[in-house]
């Protein structure tokens, strides 16, 4: 089958084409990607696609599977930070195993059909949750294996790692396969936690996804701590920070300092701009003076990975959403002013978060697997002011 003039970002190309281009699909991979022909009488099977956007699949490196859709029962009562905490702590008696593969399975079935392939999750694993959660993510790994890439994430306070259950969930997390996790706080003890969880890390050859400084405290600098616990301990497996809000709020020194701390530590970053623009600066009857966000462009600058997740999804941090990360890049493009050129940053919803997954890229190449997502939009203004709720999706060579 051949999609014929179709607009592919450079980004996703293997090499650099003028214009619109062919591509040929065979089985579940691409075999040839040309420059496109003039229009012409075509083979039944092949696709005119008039110019219109082609996209790899998205990847979503930072959901919480295990919280989404619980704001009907569990609303948080005054949007803040604090108000998410205190909703969905006591919304947990309900996270039995029949509970959650409900939810996580609506949410798995929601980002397949917005083209969603691969998906991190993080999972929040606190004394009495941890088996409940983590044979629940099995079965669904199992259960939509064919159809998505699953990773998990544990997601504790950093201070847990230090006895035995910091252990239990460091052992329980290599079996899964999975990434060793948790939220570090700005406290005089944060140096020694994560001396403990790098070495339980390294000990796993486990890869480590925390979140960070999300706040507005412009002294919370969990982001340059992580750093140079990294480089202190000379740890060589990934490292992702989610979050890392108050960079944005700190004097430029510290901002430099940090950033390359940042680089020399080999870390990527993830921002979660939805999220953050929904909590962050929330005062009452006050309306919110920054954007939440952490400084993307600047990151970007350094030569840092950058990526955009979803984050929540209709839970008390964050009650929108439907799982489908164009949305999720139409609004950071707003709040992060992600355009000039807008195909620059495209990568930060496909190539980039598989690349800190550590899964196959997604071009829009030769040898490449046949997952991409097809709009009608030729611009990508329109492909970012409309729904696109007529996208068709592509995966293994067949539209889903």
């Amino acid at each position: 089958m051949w999609l014929r003039r179709a607009h592919v970002p450079p980004p996703f190309l293997g090499q650099p084409y003028e214009g619109l281009v062919d591509i040929a699909i065979e089985k579940d991979r691409i075999i040839a990607v040309q420059p496109a022909l003039p229009p012409a009488p075509m083979h039944p099977e092949d696709w005119d696609l008039e110019g219109g956007i082609v996209l790899p699949c998205f990847v979503d490196c930072h959901t919480h599977l295990d919280k989404a859709y619980t704001w009907e029962r569990a609303p948080n009562p005054d949007g803040t930070f604090t108000g998410a905490l205190t909703a969905l702590a006591a919304d947990r008696i309900h996270w039995t195993a029949a509970d959650l593969y409900q939810r996580m399975e609506f949410a798995l079935e929601r980002s397949y059909r917005h083209g969603t392939r691969a998906l991190r999750t993080h999972l929040d694993v606190p004394p009495g949750q941890l088996a409940i959660s983590v044979g629940v993510f099995q079965e669904l790994q199992q259960a939509w294996g064919d159809r998505m890439t699953l990773q998990a994430v544990s997601l504790i306070s950093l201070d847990l790692f230090l006895d035995e259950y910091g252990e239990k969930v460091a052992d329980t997390f290599a079996q899964l396969g999975g990434v060793l996790g948790g939220v570090a706080y700005a406290n005089p003890d944060l140096p020694a936690h994560l001396d403990r969880v790098l070495t339980l890390a390294k000990d796993r050859h486990l890869a480590l996804d925390f979140h960070v400084d999300e706040t507005n405290d412009p002294h919370s600098q969990c982001l340059k701590a992580v750093a140079e616990a990294v480089i202190r301990h000379q740890f060589s497996y990934p490292v992702t920070c989610g979050h890392c809000c108050s960079l944005a709020l700190q004097p430029e020194e510290v901002v430099k300092q940090t950033i390359d701390l940042v680089k020399a530590a080999g870390i990527s970053i993830i921002s979660l701009p939805t999220c953050n623009l929904y909590l962050q600066d929330r005062q009452a009857k006050r309306t919110p003076r920054w954007r939440g966000i952490t400084l993307i462009h600047e990151l970007d600058q350094a030569g840092i990975p950058v990526a955009i997740g979803h984050d929540n999804c209709r839970d008390a941090f964050y009650p929108l959403g439907d799982h489908d990360l164009l949305q999720i890049f139409a609004t950071a493009t707003l709040i992060g002013h992600l355009d000039n050129p807008y195909h620059h940053w495209l990568p930060c919803i496909t190539t980039t978060p598989a690349r800190i997954m550590g899964i196959e890229p997604g071009l829009i190449a030769p040898g490449s697997a046949a997952d991409m997502i097809l709009f009608s939009s030729r611009t990508y203004g329109e492909l970012l002011s409309r729904p696109q709720s007529d996208r068709q999706v592509i995966r293994k060579g067949r539209l889903i």
